[in-house]
């Protein structure tokens, strides 16, 4: 819609500049005004304000003259009317896009609601939308909303620390919430509210402050990243074990490569992992093994060959 605007504005510009230019050098070569004269006499033609001649026209002055009347005149209710036409369908389209929107949310079910689109929340949002996982982004911000908007985001210009507006975005339906507002204290409400409307919601937030995280935790945060933490600790991992990092950097971003949950062990366990060899068809390189266990041990890496996996464990 944008390009759409752009265009008819040059358009109408291009033609009224065209207009002026000609009315002009007509009335300096035909009827023999000076410049300004001329320009005068054009403009006061084709926005048909109606006052006398400046200078007394000749026969082919006067014929030159009507044809400037009539494609002037057409020209400015051409004009006129494409502006119009353009309000009309903004009015229209952002109207129906809204309503559109609304639908598009309400089928929504088992998505994920961002809160949000700053620098944290744009990039969740991204991570989400390569993911291919159903997700509405909500922002108080115009600007923000439209940039989502235009990265192909169903989005919600919404405060989301409002219950209204998680509500509308189908909190009661969603599976998980990300709350990536500027402070604490809105990430603190949002978690509140969120945890209030759908209990079993798995809510994600980051903490600006340290002494702030144990409290998104107590209001209901299921996981809380310190984003200054966990960058303080990268950069030492980069001194102290550069290789290390940058694999996983070129694993995780890079190669396009996902860190992934396939699932846990339904029955009481029982099974053993087993080492892939080239002979199996496995291609570039040796990836280790890790399990997640749910038990006091907590996750164990590079299992070995004869690991037993446990029916609450996940790879």
């Amino acid at each position: 819609m944008k390009r759409t605007l752009a265009r008819r504005i040059a358009l109408i510009g291009g033609l009224l500049l065209f207009t002026l230019a000609l009315g002009t050098t007509g009335f300096v070569l035909i009827a023999g005004y000076p410049a300004f004269d001329a320009f005068y006499m054009t403009l006061v033609t084709i926005s048909t304000v109606g006052y006398e001649e400046l200078h007394p026209l000749t026969r082919a002055g006067r014929v030159f003259n009507s044809f400037l009347i009539l494609f002037g005149v057409s020209v400015m209710f051409f004009a006129v009317g494409l502006m119009t036409q353009t309000i009309i369908e903004l009015e229209l389209h952002d109207r129906f896009g809204r309503k559109r929107t609304r639908r598009m949310i309400d089928k929504l079910k088992d998505h994920f609601i961002v809160c949000g689109y700053g620098r944290v929340g744009r990039h969740a949002s991204r991570e989400l939308l390569r993911a291919g996982a159903p997700f509405v982004v909500l922002d108080r911000n115009e600007a923000r909303a439209e940039q989502a908007r235009q990265a192909g985001m169903l989005t919600m210009v919404a405060d989301a620390t409002r219950d209204e507006s998680l509500r509308q975005a189908g909190i009661a339906r969603a599976n998980g919430l990300v709350s990536a507002l500027a402070t604490d204290a809105d990430n603190l409400f949002v978690i509140l509210s969120a945890k209030t409307l759908n209990p079993k919601l798995t809510v994600v937030t980051r903490a600006s402050e340290e002494e702030a995280e144990e409290k998104l935790r107590r209001a209901g945060a299921d996981t809380v990243f310190a984003p200054f933490g966990m960058v303080g600790q990268r950069l030492a991992q980069a001194l102290l074990r550069p290789y290390v990092a940058t694999f996983l950097d070129s694993a995780t971003m890079a190669m396009g490569l996902d860190v992934s949950e396939p699932g846990s062990f339904p029955d009481s366990g029982g099974h053993r992992f087993h080492r892939a060899d080239p002979g199996d068809g496995w291609r570039g390189g040796s990836f280790e093994d890790a399990a997640r266990s749910a038990g006091p041990a907590g996750p164990r890496g590079n299992c070995a060959g004869n690991s037993e996996i446990g029916g609450a464990d996940a790879l």
